[in-house]
């Protein structure tokens, strides 16, 4: 399972910035509208933008806060949801039966939802090199993205599943990898039971055959979504992911 309804972001390094945020709703290129939350650095603006896809539940709280912090630190950010065409664009409550709404999503909706956050992302920052993140669920779609044409200078997936189809229709990551462009960066819980050491060194094998410029990061004794506040035990790896993916988006 991934972070509670009510989960926080660990105890990240501030940026130097403040941060102007905005809700919105997007339409993708299927005319599909979904809800997005952008936030923009106050002042100086780095050439990297960030795509941030989140986990199982869609978008909720701590990806808008997730979204800010990359603000924080010069890098306009749009967190997205993969629910648009199920659930509309409300907010939702915590108890959103949301494993029902994943079981609906597809690679065609999911990367022209991501296609438009790239738009709007493009459209405000036009030399701006895009990267996405994402967290299991989304750590996979994320990877899935870079091997869809979107013109991502980078990837970076949280604990992402490697053998299942995800997202639905694309078929297992490993199969995909030599469609893959840009960097990537895999990071997972050792102690992780849904990712076992075989299936994460598979990845590795897949994307060293394909001559994908990457890095796999496994943190001994960390748990399925150890970055999150409540894990206080793995606060020192959650700062290293953190330093690992300001550094790639830089």
């Amino acid at each position: 399972m991934c972070v509670d309804h009510d989960a926080r972001l660990p105890a990240l390094p501030a940026g130097d910035q403040s941060a102007i945020t905005e809700r919105v709703v997007l339409t993708a290129p299927d005319g599909n509208h979904f809800s997005a939350f952008a936030a923009e650095p106050a002042e100086r603006v780095r050439r990297s933008a960030v795509i941030v896809l989140p986990d199982v539940r869609g978008l909720f709280g701590f990806y808008e806060d997730l979204a800010v912090r990359f603000a924080e630190h010069g890098h306009p950010a749009i967190a997205i949801d993969y629910f648009g065409r199920t659930a509309g664009t409300e907010e939702r409550p915590a108890d959103f039966p949301f494993m029902d709404h994943v079981a609906e999503t597809h690679s065609d909706g999911i990367n022209a939802d991501i296609a438009a956050a790239g738009a709007y992302l493009r459209e405000r920052h036009l030399e701006a090199e895009l990267y996405a993140v994402g967290f299991c669920f989304g750590g996979t779609v994320a990877w899935a993205a870079a091997t869809h044409g979107h013109g991502l200078a980078g990837v970076i997936g949280y604990y992402g599943r490697t053998e299942v189809d995800r997202p639905a229709g694309d078929g297992p990551i490993w199969d995909r990898c030599h469609l893959m462009e840009g960097r990537l960066l895999a990071l997972f819980g050792g102690a992780d039971p849904a990712i076992p050491p075989e299936n994460v060194a598979r990845f590795e094998a897949a994307l060293e055959e394909a001559g994908v410029d990457h890095e796999v990061v496994v943190y001994p004794g960390a748990p399925h979504s150890f970055f999150d506040r409540s894990q206080e035990d793995f606060l020192e790896e959650s700062l290293d992911t953190w330093k690992r993916t300001l550094e790639l988006i830089r």
